[in-house]
């Protein structure tokens, strides 16, 4: 089965990769065309020296933990059906991906594979609180946005409704918003106050219950459900954890250091195993005007005024007034969708930096372990240990205390070390001789959060600069710089932990650090996915086995790598970003950016059995559009359509694309469900 690559351009003028311009702008304040934040001189992979354990027998301690023991350390799917891999390479595909892949493409719409269907959840503007009115355009007010669904939603969960059968509560992200494609008349050098407030408003959190029609497999909104709920940047937020009242944290506002205002730039996130939902606070930096300190350079902060003007009409977005307000982002929020009433919290032990997300797993006793990359070019990835058990059971004592396990714990940052001569590693993706790209790997302690105070592990920072100044701690302890860490999310069939790094043009070009065994390629379009196994398969391990699972592209092109499978059997894939588990074990990753003139997608790929790395792609994009969420059900493949229409040259009246409510209409942000036309489980 040998897919073909279409001959095709690329919708508007290339940015970054697949990215347009438009969305460089207003998504990250085009990051990648500022200098690389990271300056410090942190090792090559190749140099570090592997420490008492290498890889090799790390894998060997791997291989004899039993399936079952992993299940029991990830503790939150049961275990999988008999065979995750499904038969031999002659039928018709992994269990779980047994579809017709979807063809590479540039249609205006999402495209699903034969045999299934889809319709759209919600979309940008559609009221989910009592009193909201309906999306109006040309009349829309922060009042209206605020009971309304947010603006580019992002990473999608949905979580039990006990008592109401065939319900669901979603929860999503709105991670950004797009002004020129929000509001006609915009005037980007002098917005007004309406739209600044409005935009305010679209950003945050969205929960709202969802129903489905048994009969259909579609999902609908249920409006003014108790449950239902906004969060936007006004909302209040509690700050916990060891950076709670930090005089880093204090503001003319907020003397105390303990309560903010808003959340910015949620990308993805996670479900933690006692019902609540974590969401990583990203491209922060792009809000705040009139930086000057090194630490914020560090974070990528500006010196002149910021793409919206937001420092025009609220002063904490000007950095020369309120130097201490960008250290109240770059958190990871936590919400519980079961109480709408419940500030929601930013849990400072888990560290200040780009969070693309962050997942969640328990160790054998019960304890929490959260993963977080941080989305910025030769960045690094860390891991969180909590020190506190999770309880089962009902109740407010309960509640309570699982709603503190993120406060308490340690905080460390990821350095890996290859297993093969840096001679081996030349830049073009060649394997080197053992026929992997592959090494160990350390977690380095950075602090320890207790109920009586914090501990630094960093000399020279104390513990609440560690926590505020996060990528400064790593800096300090050579952490491995990679290429872009975004989402991470461990297998809960086996343990394995994966983690997408979905490209960078800056690797080995100029004076930047030169590829390396865990980041192999120059000017890396691509991207890759790491796989790494805790040592013994103990997630609180500090030490760790890696190997490159995927090294994407164009499977013709040499550089490419799909775990070993035949890449004639695989769908090409570019900018890997968000990554999700089905119910069989399968990696299911959504791209952004995609350099190889196509839409984005959402592709398949199996990580075990005879099968493992067969890639397949499931759906892609409409133009302009990135595929965001994902969430994989037995039944149901939720995505996110993020910023349709977002292509050079578009405006609110000119829109280059016609998704998702026909030409001559505002594109709008929206969540979309795929299932079988049958009724039959995903891919089977």
């Amino acid at each position: 089965m040998r897919i073909q690559l279409p001959i095709v351009g690329v919708d508007g003028a290339a940015h970054h990769g697949g990215r347009a311009a438009l969305t460089c702008r207003f998504r990250c304040g085009d990051a990648c065309f500022h200098e690389v934040p990271n300056t410090s001189a942190n090792p090559y992979v190749g140099d570090v020296v592997a420490g008492a354990l290498s890889r090799r027998t790390v894998m060997r301690a791997a291989a004899v933990v039993t399936a079952a023991a992993a299940v029991g350390a990830s503790a939150t799917v049961a275990a999988p059906e008999a065979s995750a891999a499904g038969g031999h390479r002659g039928d018709r595909g992994a269990r779980g991906l047994r579809f017709a892949p979807v063809a590479p493409n540039t249609a205006d719409t999402v495209t699903i594979p034969d045999g299934y269907t889809q319709n759209v959840v919600i979309r940008w503007g559609e009221p989910i609180l009592r009193g909201a009115p309906a999306f109006d355009p040309d009349r829309q007010t922060a009042e209206a946005q605020a009971g309304q669904f947010g603006y580019n939603n992002d990473f999608l969960a949905l979580l039990p409704l006990p008592g109401e059968p065939h319900r669901q509560i979603l929860v999503a992200n709105h991670e950004y918003t797009d002004e020129v494609l929000m509001f006609r008349g915009y005037d980007p050098e002098n917005p007004a106050r309406q739209q600044v407030e409005v935009a305010w408003a679209a950003h945050g959190l969205s929960a709202v219950v969802v129903e489905e029609d048994r009969r259909s497999g579609k999902l609908t909104p249920v409006p003014r459900h108790p449950l239902n709920r906004r969060v936007t940047a006004t909302t209040e937020f509690r700050v916990t954890g060891p950076a709670a009242g930090s005089e880093l944290l204090r503001t003319s506002a907020d003397p105390t250091g303990r309560k903010v205002l808003g959340t910015l730039n949620n990308c993805s996130g996670g479900v933690t195993p006692w019902g609540t939902t974590l969401h990583g606070e990203e491209n922060f930096n792009q809000y705040f005007a009139h930086a000057t300190r090194a630490t914020d350079k560090r974070y990528g902060l500006g010196s002149g005024a910021t793409e919206r003007k937001w420092e025009r009409f609220d002063r904490r977005f000007d950095v020369a007034q309120e130097p201490n307000e960008p250290h109240r982002f770059g958190w990871v929020v936590e919400l519980d969708p079961y109480d709408p009433t419940a500030a929601p919290r930013k849990r400072t032990a888990l560290g200040r930096f780009k969070h693309e997300g962050a997942t969640v797993r328990l160790t054998g006793d019960g304890r929490p372990v959260v993963y977080s990359g941080d989305d910025e070019r030769f960045d690094y990835f860390y891991k969180f240990v909590g020190s506190k058990r999770m309880r089962k059971g009902s109740g407010r004592a309960v509640r309570e205390h699982n709603l503190s396990l993120l406060d308490e714990g340690t905080l460390y940052v990821a350095r890996l070390s290859g297993d093969s001569p840096a001679i081996e590693v030349d830049g073009t993706g060649k394997l080197p001789a053992d026929g992997e790209f592959d090494g160990s790997g350390e977690w380095i302690p950075l602090a320890t959060a207790t109920a009586h105070g914090a501990v630094s592990h960093v000399e020279g920072m104390s513990a609440e600069e560690v926590f505020v100044f996060t990528r400064l701690a790593g800096d300090k302890v050579g952490a491995t710089k990679m290429d872009r860490p975004e989402d991470i999310e461990p297998n809960p069939h086996t343990g394995k932990v994966y983690v997408a790094l979905t490209n960078n043009s800056n690797r080995g070009v100029g004076s930047n650090p030169k590829p390396d065994e865990a980041n192999p390629r120059v000017a890396n379009k691509h991207g890759q996915i790491l796989e790494l196994t805790e040592h013994r398969g103990r997630a609180d391990s500090e030490r760790f086995a890696w190997s490159l699972f995927l090294v994407a592209g164009d499977p013709d092109d040499p550089a490419t790598y799909f775990a070993g499978f035949p890449k004639d059997q695989v769908s090409p894939i570019s900018c890997p970003d968000n990554v999700a588990f089905d119910p069989h074990g399968n990696l299911w990753i959504s791209t952004d950016g995609n350099a190889l003139g196509h839409h984005d997608g959402l592709f398949g790929v199996a990580t075990r059995g005879d099968r493992r790395g067969e890639l397949k792609q499931f759906l892609t994009m409409p133009k302009g559009a990135e595929t965001c969420g994902p969430l994989v059900q037995d039944r149901r493949v939720l995505v996110s359509v993020q910023h349709p229409g977002e292509i050079d040259g578009a405006t609110a009246e000119k829109p280059l694309s016609a998704w998702p409510d026909g030409p001559g209409r505002l594109n709008r942000p929206a969540v979309v469900a795929v299932w079988r036309a049958d009724g039959r489980d995903i891919g089977i």
